[in-house]
């Protein structure tokens, strides 16, 4: 089950084709109770969404016992702000239909893979509570993540930055004041939500800095974090259930999710 974000058409789409309309696919986890929710953004260089850190993502945390939410949200030609506005408007879609998805609207994160990363680490450092005048109750709803789990993320677009994903994202020759807003670990302060945070040491496509500068703002606004950092591994592991070392994160990050109350 496909469901449109914008069902009443979206905003600045360039047409009618299936990518110009943004869709959440839900998983929701079975069993008694209200349960969390995780939306999962995947990966691609802000130029496509990688199949493997979706679907297969959504079951993995189904086993946990949480729901989760799989985005697919606009890429190039879309540039900022659609991407971010398609994030926002899942986690706000989220909340307003958990009493019929059996969700708790207090308990809802956000996921993301290398660009998704950034644009989850975006969700978690540009959002609105609401507008409760709005004649649509979705954009009623807080856009706010409860917390943030960054797998090899795109973060920076200073140096150390993945070049495709900020041409992709901002466009050849942004201006200086939108670099510096939509790099993430600009932007973290003491109302950012707790992170979980993994990358590789020598991540050949998006440098490992990208996860030290997020998780070093973090600490400077005194904001919970983890963070684990493997020796060696490509980029775009995904689940890394082959890897010898990076497939604990898994397990590491289920620990986590727990200890927030997920």
């Amino acid at each position: 089950m496909s469901l449109l974000l914008w069902p009443q058409g979206t905003p600045g789409a360039l047409g009618e084709e299936a990518e110009d309309k943004p869709t959440l696919v839900p998983y929701l986890a079975e069993g008694p109770g209200v349960k969390p929710a995780v939306i999962v953004c995947p990966g691609g260089g802000y130029a496509r969404r990688a199949a493997h850190e979706g679907d297969p993502v959504a079951l993995w945390l189904n086993g946990l016992g949480i729901s989760a939410f799989v985005v697919h949200y606009r890429v190039a030609p879309y540039q900022h702000p659609h991407p971010l506005s398609d994030a926002r408007r899942a986690i706000r879609t989220v909340r307003h239909r958990a009493a019929e998805w059996n969700i708790d609207p207090a308990r809802v994160g956000i996921l993301g893979f290398s660009a998704g990363g950034h644009l989850a680490s975006s969700a978690g450092t540009h959002y609105d509570a609401g507008n409760p005048e709005s004649a649509d109750p979705v954009e009623r709803q807080s856009c706010r993540p409860d917390l943030l789990v960054l797998c090899y993320p795109v973060i920076t677009f200073g140096p150390y930055t993945h070049e495709g994903s900020k041409m992709n994202l901002l466009g050849e020759g942004a201006p200086e004041e939108l670099v510096t807003l939509m790099s993430s670990e600009r932007q973290v302060n003491e109302n950012t939500p707790p992170t979980f945070l993994w990358h590789t040491a020598d991540d050949g496509a998006v440098p490992v800095e990208n996860a030290l500068f997020f998780a070093s703002a973090l600490s400077r606004s005194k904001v919970p974090f983890e963070l684990h950092v493997y020796e060696s591994g490509r980029h775009g592991l995904g689940l890394a259930e082959d890897h010898p070392e990076a497939h604990t994160w898994t397990q590491l990050c289920g620990t986590w999710l727990k200890k927030q109350g997920f």
